[in-house]
């Protein structure tokens, strides 16, 4: 791995001060828990690309089966499974943690351990659109690597616990981003998102699903996720304005009964 040669300055700056006032020079939150900023340098795009096209040319020569990226992926490829596991480790390790300590500390972000890493290829000879769904990590990094394309904005719908994936969307809630070469997306694995149709030309995205295996442990035994899960939080105010209405309720009662009890004794004297 080449820093200097993949990231743009701006981010290496920032990676290497290391300091929370540092990364949120460089990073702009459009949405909440939806970060931007860029990212790689048009050259290391170009050679991801190339790379990746090499080892499919590879398959279609000679026949050979590969692991797609995912269920809902048809075309795209897993990094790691052509040599660069490592890579994608550091990048994870070095460039990745730094900013999810800052930004998703409530899953993990301090303590990302895994990955799993691919390309995904969008088109009209390739996957057009992405459903809705989450991620099988606790952060994402998603970059667009190029190429020439209209379309295929992610389009998201807030952060959700298993047990409410499913719910309504608040207002507040509902964002779309327009892919641009070269800059990163990271938002958090449970926040729900899709892609929409690529109408013209080809995009090819990198993908980093990060993984963190100590809170995926502390997970198991949590039942409030209210820290993060949109519907858990508004669950827990809802509990909270209803328990504070019902004491003011008691104590408006109480000093009615006061009040009257007061009356009481001044007209029995």
């Amino acid at each position: 791995m080449h820093p200097v040669t993949f990231f743009v300055p701006s981010f290496m700056k920032a990676i290497n001060d290391n300091t929370e006032d540092s990364l949120r020079s460089i990073i702009s939150q459009p949405s909440p828990g939806v970060l931007t900023f860029e990212m790689l340098q048009p050259r290391f795009c170009e050679l991801l690309v190339a790379e990746v096209e090499n080892f499919e040319a590879w398959v279609n020569d000679t026949k050979f089966r590969i692991m797609r990226p995912n269920t809902m992926n048809k075309y795209g490829a897993v990094l790691d499974d052509f040599g660069l596991e490592t890579m994608l480790d550091k990048l994870m390790d070095g460039f990745i943690r730094p900013i999810s300590k800052v930004f998703f500390p409530d899953v993990g972000g301090a303590t990302l351990d895994s990955h799993h890493g691919f390309v995904v290829e969008y088109g009209k000879d390739w996957d057009v659109d992405l459903g809705f769904h989450v991620d099988d990590s606790e952060v994402t990094l998603n970059v667009c690597l190029g190429k020439q394309f209209s379309g295929g904005e992610l389009f998201f719908r807030g952060t959700r616990c298993d047990k409410h994936v499913n719910t309504g969307s608040q207002p507040e809630e509902i964002f779309d981003y327009s892919h641009i070469p070269g800059r990163a997306v990271l938002h958090l694995g449970r926040h729900r998102h899709g892609a929409r149709a690529t109408t013209s030309g080809h995009r090819i995205n990198l993908l980093l699903w990060c993984r963190s295996s100590v809170f995926r442990e502390m997970k198991k035994y949590q039942k409030d996720f209210s820290n993060w899960c949109g519907e858990c939080s508004r669950e827990k105010k809802e509990r909270q304005r209803a328990s504070i209405a019902a004491t003011k309720s008691v104590i408006l009662v109480l000093k009615l009964i006061h009040f009257c009890n007061f009356w009481v004794l001044v007209m029995l004297a």
